[in-house]
């Protein structure tokens, strides 16, 4: 619906669009970081050999450390300076990708992803709350928190394509420098184009709730992962209990300062929380969802990494296109309906994907999701943004972040177990008794394409096609999964959200 807003507000200038292009090109670089590991990994291993357990934390420590510091860092932004933390945070991004870059052990690699996390987390709650100070027009607003979403989208699918290439010619330690010349462009322009903005009487920043939040953020994200990994072990356990003891004792502290690091006021608005819930099963499964389709392509569509990133763009470049609509949605309809038919989009898609199983067919209906899921993104930020003073737009914006990173890992590690659950259980009476490496050939696909290498063709074809039909029942259960969800969670949203407006609209 138009707005109806009876006072006039500035509209941006040509400098706020250029540096809305400044901020949006860090966060494509922070999305890559996170996706552009996976393929430099046979490289890293061949070269600095390390153990199994170091290999895991160079592969987890950078989502470790960006979930475990994102509410810090909004925080900081909001007494320090959102300019300030977002340049000191580029800075050490560069400075530590150069590190990364020529690591010559697998100890001196893990600290550099650590730090490279630690700055990684200033970008997303740092741009976004200076967003929300560039742009007061409502319609550019949405279309400016809609280009910040895309950048990220853009950057995960660009990783592999532009991994695979530098990778190719350059070996794996160039793959850490890509970000560091948009580092350096933004250390040039921030101080010129982006303003500063602090609160005028910013609270004091409790350090022992930040270590408290870190704590529980780690702890909890390990716990999910190693369960998904290897089960229920006693590692997983633990993490998951001490993230929620420290959790709980970090919500008490909350109640008790006159300052909290997160003011838990903000969860009785219906609007904040409900968009939050939201927010974080949409990343959910468009995280786990999103996981299976890089499988499906490489491991039953045959296709190599970079083809793979080819087949990607469709539907980054249908989230990207939905980014630019948003705004005219605006006028047309309703944040709630938006929103509400954002989700029906979206589990319109994963329907579709229950019935597919072609390449043309799985790509086009994942377009369809990316379609969906654009505006439910952007809305659900944008409430969640709305629903806070401005001085508290960066920890508003760290909690959101924060929601889309639990999201996104749980996703992976509750729906990935869920398929593991599904291609064992379809796999146990598929491979021969007595059959090599009959164990690995039942626990996943990527370990059946593998090692049917090593058995005889007439036995190895039938166990291949078996665990790729696996596979598919798995995705297609957890397409349906998520389809299901997404139906509710738009019940939800129209029971809830009638009537209340997203930050910008």
């Amino acid at each position: 619906m138009p707005s109806t807003a009876l006072t006039l507000v500035p509209r941006a200038s040509r400098k706020e669009w250029l540096g809305l292009a400044i901020i949006a090109l860090p966060c494509m670089i922070y999305s890559m970081d996170l996706t552009i590991l996976n393929l430099a990994m046979p490289a890293i291993a061949a070269d600095l050999k390390p153990s199994a357990s170091e290999l895991l934390w160079i592969i987890d420590i950078y989502g470790f450390m960006v979930a475990g510091f994102l509410i810090v860092m909004g925080a900081a932004g909001d007494r320090f300076g959102r300019r300030r933390i977002l340049l000191i945070g580029a800075a050490l991004f560069g400075v530590m990708s150069v590190a990364a870059a020529f690591a010559r052990t697998a100890e001196q690699l893990i600290l550099a992803r650590a730090l490279l996390g630690i700055a990684g987390a200033t970008l997303a709650p740092s741009t976004l709350s200076l967003i929300t100070n560039m742009f007061r027009d409502e319609s550019e607003r949405t279309f400016a928190i809609s280009m910040w979403i895309a950048s990220f989208s853009v950057g995960a699918v660009l990783g592999p394509l532009a991994g695979g290439l530098v990778i190719q010619h350059f070996g794996w330690g160039a793959a850490f420098l890509v970000g560091v010349p948009v580092m350096a462009l933004l250390l040039v322009l921030g101080p010129w184009l982006l303003p500063e903005f602090r609160a005028a009487n910013p609270p004091r920043l409790d350090y022992v709730s930040a270590v408290l939040s870190l704590v529980a953020v780690l702890t909890f994200i390990y716990g999910v992962k190693r369960a998904a990994e290897t089960g229920l072990d006693a590692w997983a356990v633990a993490g998951l209990l001490i993230g929620g003891a420290v959790s709980l004792i970090f919500v008490m502290r909350q109640r008790r300062l006159d300052d909290p690091l997160i003011d838990l006021a903000l969860f009785r608005s219906p609007a904040f929380t409900v968009a939050l819930t939201v927010n974080m099963l949409a990343l959910f499964f468009m995280f786990g969802l999103f996981i299976f389709m890089a499988q499906y392509l490489q491991l039953v569509a045959g296709l190599t990494a970079l083809e793979a990133g080819f087949w990607s763009l469709p539907g980054a470049v249908a989230f990207t296109a939905m980014s630019f609509c948003n705004a005219r949605l605006s006028t047309w309809f309703s944040d709630v309906h938006i929103l509400a038919g954002g989700l029906l989009v979206g589990a319109m898609g994963f329907v579709g994907v229950y019935f597919t199983a072609g390449l043309l067919g799985i790509v086009g209906w994942m377009m369809v999701v990316s379609v969906g899921f654009t505006p439910v993104i952007a809305l659900t930020t944008g409430y969640v943004v709305g629903a806070v003073p401005p001085e508290k737009a960066g920890v508003a914006a760290a909690i959101s972040e924060t929601a889309v990173e639990l999201g996104g890992a749980l996703g992976i590690a509750v729906l990935g177990s869920f398929a593991t659950f599904i291609y064992r259980a379809r796999m146990a009476d598929a491979v021969p008794a007595g059959t090599e490496n009959a164990a690995a050939l039942r626990g996943s696909l990527a370990m059946a394409v593998e090692g049917v290498k090593a058995l005889p063709m007439d036995v190895g074809a039938p166990i291949l096609a078996a665990a790729r039909g696996a596979f598919m029942a798995s995705y297609h259960a957890t397409a349906l999964l998520a389809a299901v969800v997404l139906g509710l969670l738009a019940v939800l949203v129209m029971r809830v959200l009638r009537g209340v407006r997203a930050a910008g609209h």
